[in-house]
């Protein structure tokens, strides 16, 4: 049971971990926004906290002393630098790495998390005390600043030890709310030869000044509120430790180890109290649960069962239509509409925000720019935008390549930037947003841009397309993408842009996505990658080319076509003229390689791709199905032209086709060398 609950802290921890880093960039661009600081602190504070209690000393340990440094600076007696901000994004390492193996206590591992703790206390060496009133200082007349005086009583239960709690760090938590006293109480504690190590004898009265709320007070205790007496008196409003009479009393207390009673302090302070307060024991703030957190081997489970259920429901609809019964139809037409409206929740569970996996970029951008003495700032827009789990998973590596080359080849160096006109810090840009059924996210930056020309001489040296060929900008810079364009010398004007860029491409196309690139000399480059919002089931247009069934997604389809089918074989070059306009098109009998062409009417399917339209030549179309995807075997899985397969409703097995690679890939054979 206690490692369910461990796995359970550390996944909240993970969660922690990231808002600490992320509020941290936001820090370093804004160094005394007092709000970012705090919350900075509640991650530090919860991960200690949690930290204790779940057996991971070390990290418990090593990030309070990282707390303490932002504790100084919340109080203003630090200063926020760049050592202090790197010092910290190096810790969150050292706390991620302690998470992922359970804390440390490999003999080399602790040496490390030394020197670690040695560089956060250089920072925290300042003299943390504020100066007290001398004691033969006359009563001083208490101001109002909107901060109030507390008298906290904390007696924790003798077994407190036993459960990885340390009770100093709930003293330690008053006292970064405000300015503290303690008194502690150690009449229980035994003779040496009674004393166990894991018994906690002793409790405390602590008199804290702070502008937090009774409720922040309590919730330092919120983990051990079963595990300890906990009281909080509200002795009056200002700071009463400024009093001379009230931090005599403390003092005295202290030596005599006498209880600090209320009623004193405030007549000490000559203060009159405005409400009573009674003893009471602190009790969690109520509050509803918006939500919840979900496994998300549990998420896939769903969309997986869903998946099947789609794929019965068109098997009853197909008897339904057999047996013709009006009951029966009516029945299968409700639990279709049941079924889609489970589909959709089931997939909107499964989206996630982009902004999820956006900080590992920040972080990229920030490390590697300070590497090459470059000055860049990342600029997200559209961080809010949803996309299946899975997509986002099968994204972060091409994206980490696409921003690691616009940092390391497209940015150039300040100076250079300072003599070609434009500010020494350069930018790229994030920016995501919806365009129909699918993504959009393009990554800019505003550097030195690459040369069409020097792209398509490289590619004839390469061999890679006839010196004779006529192509458009995109198609130059489509080139990019084939395998064998890039090689491993170095060469500035495309350096990076095409090492893995036909890796990236695959990538993308896995997921049924596209990537494209544009680019003007001296003002940037943009990557465009379009991406569709889901991958499991699909809304598809259901085709046939001979004997062979395929589906077409809907989202990519403008207008059906029936034509004549004798008109296609007298079209030149595959283009073909319809309502005054002339359309490329790909005929899926060649494509597919049927064994016999069609004699009668075809269907010309026309769908999207980019910024034109394309045909798409058919025998028959049958009709609108929602499909559910499936992977391909590993016998099939190099089947450029097909994204996945699916199961009909009466058992037979559609190819799913992948419209964009489809037209791609044909698109290339134009210009490709024939030899």
């Amino acid at each position: 049971m206690i490692d369910k609950f461990k796995a359970k802290f550390v996944e909240e921890s993970n969660d922690n971990v990231h808002d600490l880093e992320e509020a941290l960039l936001l820090l370093e661009k804004d160094t005394g926004n007092m709000e970012i600081i705090e919350r900075i602190f509640r991650a530090m504070h919860s991960l200690k906290g949690g930290g204790a209690m779940f057996g991971f000393n070390q990290l418990s340990e090593f990030t309070h002393h990282l707390e303490t440094v932002f504790d100084l600076v919340r109080t203003n007696k630090l200063v926020i630098n760049d050592g202090i901000i790197s010092m910290t994004f190096e810790s969150i390492d050292h706390i991620k790495h302690m998470l992922e193996v359970g804390d440390v206590d490999d003999a080399s591992e602790l040496a490390t998390q030394a020197e670690f703790i040695k560089r956060v206390q250089h920072y925290s060496n300042t003299d943390s005390e504020a100066s007290q009133p001398a004691a033969n200082e006359p009563v001083a007349v208490v101001k109002d600043d909107g901060s109030k005086t507390y008298l906290i009583g904390v007696k924790p239960n003798e077994d407190i030890l036993r459960n990885g709690t340390n009770p100093f760090y709930l003293i330690d938590d008053l006292h970064a709310m405000g300015q503290a006293r303690v008194v502690a109480f150690a009449d229980k504690v035994p003779v040496l030869a009674s004393f166990s190590p894991i018994t906690s004898y002793c409790n405390w009265q602590v008199v804290l000044n702070t502008s937090e709320s009774v409720n922040d007070i309590k919730d330092v205790f919120i983990f051990v509120e079963d595990e300890c007496e906990i009281t909080i008196d509200e002795l009056g409003k200002g700071n009463l430790l400024e009093v001379p009479a009230i931090s005599t009393m403390i003092d005295e207390s202290s030596n005599s180890q006498t209880a600090l009673v209320k009623a004193e302090l405030i007549k000490a302070g000559a203060i009159a109290s405005e409400k009573k307060e009674t003893k009471k024991k602190v009790q969690l703030k109520e509050h509803k649960i918006s939500s919840i957190r979900v496994n998300s081997t549990k998420i896939d489970e769903l969309v997986n069962l869903v998946s099947e259920l789609v794929t019965i429901q068109a098997q009853l609809n197909l008897f339904a239509e057999n047996d013709g019964n009006p009951a029966v139809l009516s029945l299968a037409e409700n639990i279709q509409k049941l079924s889609r409206q489970l589909r959709d929740n089931a997939f909107s569970i499964s989206l996630i925000p982009l902004q999820s996996e956006l900080m590992r970029f920040q972080r990229l951008v920030r490390d590697l720019s300070k590497e090459l003495d470059k000055d860049i700032d990342f600029v997200i827009e559209g961080g809010d935008i949803e996309l299946d789990k899975n997509i986002i998973e099968h994204l972060t590596d091409p994206l980490l390549h696409i921003i690691r080359n616009s940092v390391d080849h497209g940015i150039e160096m300040p100076d250079e930037r300072v003599k070609n006109g434009k500010s020494p810090k350069g930018t790229i840009l994030f920016k995501a947003y919806y365009s129909g059924a699918s993504v959009i996210v393009e990554v800019t930056d505003d550097g030195k841009g690459i040369d069409p020309e020097f792209i398509k001489k490289k590619a004839i040296a390469k061999g890679l397309i006839d010196a004779n060929v006529e192509l458009s900008r995109k198609e130059i810079f489509d080139l990019v993408f084939l395998s064998g364009f890039s090689t491993k010398e170095q060469v500035t004007d495309v350096s990076g842009r095409g090492v893995g860029m036909d890796v990236v491409k695959k990538k993308i196309g896995e997921i049924r996505g596209e990537v494209s690139l544009d680019s003007e000399i001296g003002k940037g480059t943009t990557l465009t990658l379009e991406l569709p919002m889901t991958l499991s089931i699909i809304d598809g247009l259901l085709v046939k080319v001979f004997k062979n069934q395929y589906v077409i997604p809907i989202a990519n389809i403008e207008k059906i076509f029936a034509m004549d089918g004798v008109s296609f074989g007298k079209t030149f070059n595959h283009v073909v003229n319809i309502e005054d306009q002339q359309y490329p098109f790909i005929d899926l009998r060649e494509t597919f390689e049927t064994e016999a062409p069609n004699k009668g009417t075809e269907q010309l399917i026309l769908v999207k791709y980019e910024d034109r339209k394309v045909g798409l030549l058919v025998d028959q179309v049958i009709g609108e199905f929602q499909t559910v995807v499936k992977p391909m075997g590993r016998f099939l899985k190099k089947q450029e032209n097909v994204s996945g397969a699916s199961i009909m409703g009466d058992g037979t097995i559609a190819m799913v086709i992948d419209t964009n690679r489809l037209i791609h890939n044909n698109a290339i054979k134009k210009y490709r060398t024939k030899n």
